[in-house]
């Protein structure tokens, strides 16, 4: 989470920010605005894989070790409560395959705003198979450092094919891929692969589609696409320039999640300068 967004370089690229170079969506619509006080933080969403329209999504930087369950207009269903972890910087969450075929949640507590933490951690547990109550889960850890030290990232997803985990950075001229192998859960001293930086900074959050054939990347001011062919793996699709797609500028968007038929995306921000947390909406034309 960053404290110090200027509200001036906001106003500033609203009007450009919303602007567009593709046609492959719409422009954003409002669905509603989030009430409750605890949740003016949410700094990650994803689309479960198990239950329609329901996304789960989460607060950070010393925020409760819970995952809030919403439906896509905005209404809160259900909390999971994580035991044994704390929320030092949850900054994204991601839904993915995991052990024995089944739908995981991940949830990445890796932010780092000074880059003074060597170690950073992602959590993950099964999608449970009620999510209208409240529920308390012991999710899997897995510790991993990088390979030149320590990084402030916000973004996470986890490829559906491979089921391999990757991370952006946010806190460099150009941010960097890594990625994290779906076979070092259990693991010690997990290094992640350093694959490609990318024609952005400040990345915020990400997400695929969950046949995965297209990869969202956003930082406060844009939302990029990446369409990845058949056969490719993820380095190979993001090595390609992106697309851009429509975005209503937020005071603080830290979040964006693909529905699962990659047929639309959400937007959501973090309160900031008295702005409730608005959620939108992005249909695709076809």
């Amino acid at each position: 989470m960053c404290k110090l967004f200027p509200l001036l370089f906001f106003l500033s690229v609203s009007t450009f920010a919303q602007q567009t170079s593709d046609s492959l969506y719409l422009p954003g619509i409002l669905i509603g605005t989030i009430g409750n006080p605890i949740l003016e933080e949410m700094s990650g969403m994803a689309f479960s894989k198990n239950h329609p329209d329901k996304f789960y999504t989460h607060t950070d930087s010393g925020g409760e070790a819970a995952v809030y369950v919403l439906d896509s207009l905005g209404n809160e269903l259900g909390k999971i409560t994580l035991e044994g972890v704390e929320n030092r910087d949850w900054e994204d969450i991601a839904v993915g395959p995991g052990p024995g075929g089944k739908s995981y949640v991940y949830l990445g507590e890796i932010g780092d705003n000074l880059g003074v933490h060597q170690a950073v951690e992602v959590y993950r547990f099964p999608e449970p198979d009620d999510l209208s109550r409240n529920v308390t889960i012991k999710p899997q850890v897995l510790t991993f450092t990088y390979p030149e030290g320590a990084r402030d990232a916000e973004s996470l997803f986890v490829d559906p094919i491979s089921g391999d985990l990757f991370v952006v950075s946010k806190r460099d001229k150009q941010n960097t891929l890594f990625r994290i192998k779906s076979t070092d859960f259990g693991k010690d001293d997990v290094v992640a692969e350093r694959l490609v930086q990318l024609p952005l900074t400040s990345a915020t959050a990400s997400d695929i589609s969950q046949d995965g054939s297209r990869i969202l990347i956003k930082n406060y001011f844009k939302v990029y696409c990446w369409d990845r062919k058949a056969g490719e793996t993820i380095l190979e699709a993001l090595s390609r320039s992106p697309k851009e797609l429509p975005y209503v500028p937020e005071p603080q968007g830290e979040a964006i999640g693909f529905r699962p038929d990659g047929k639309a995306y959400y937007t959501i921000s973090e309160k900031r300068f008295d702005i409730k947390p608005v959620l939108y909406f992005y249909p695709s034309k076809n």
